[in-house]
């Protein structure tokens, strides 16, 4: 038990005895991460073959709505389509890059809804759309389907359900 002394000002706490150096570890220190990006919401754009029929597949299909359009000297070059909180940008390819290019290869976009996933695949089947997977319970909690827009690009949505 640490000694007190007294002073002017008060009782004070002896000095600690010196302790022993520590030995170096083998294991590397652990770092401090440097802060993390924080996002509060993400709007995939993405670049389409023919964009009159994509917004109508977004639009007449999944049930998006269309929010704002971009034109250039009187063309139609894109627009931005909602569905609840979540935009979509959909952009007219320019074919700068070739009219061969595969589009939507490798890329998935997962969204998540509170509406119930089954009602929903049925909606867009009934409205003409193709589902790329039928509804199905994931091993984490949700219960999701895919489609696949008409340039390629996967779209995955998800009804999280709560874990009894």
């Amino acid at each position: 038990m640490a000694t007190r002394k007294k002073t002017k000002a008060g009782t004070k706490k002896a000095p600690a005895a010196k302790r022993p150096a520590r030995r170096a570890s083998k294991a590397p220190r652990a770092r401090t991460a440097p802060p993390g990006l924080t996002l509060s919401s993400v709007a995939p754009s993405f670049t389409v073959n023919d964009l009159e029929k994509s917004i109508a597949w977004y639009r007449d299909v999944l049930g998006l709505v269309v929010k704002d359009r971009w034109e250039h000297e009187g063309q139609l070059m894109g627009v931005e389509m909602q569905a609840g909180g979540v935009t979509f940008m959909l952009g007219q390819d320019d074919w700068k890059k070739g009219r061969d290019r595969v589009k939507g290869e490798g890329f998935r976009l997962y969204s998540e809804t509170t509406q119930d996933a089954d009602r929903l695949a049925e909606q867009i089947k009934a409205r003409g759309g193709t589902l790329a997977q039928e509804p199905k319970d994931e091993s984490w909690g949700a219960r999701g389907f895919s489609v696949e827009d008409p340039d390629g690009y996967k779209i995955s949505i998800f009804q999280k359900r709560r874990r009894r």
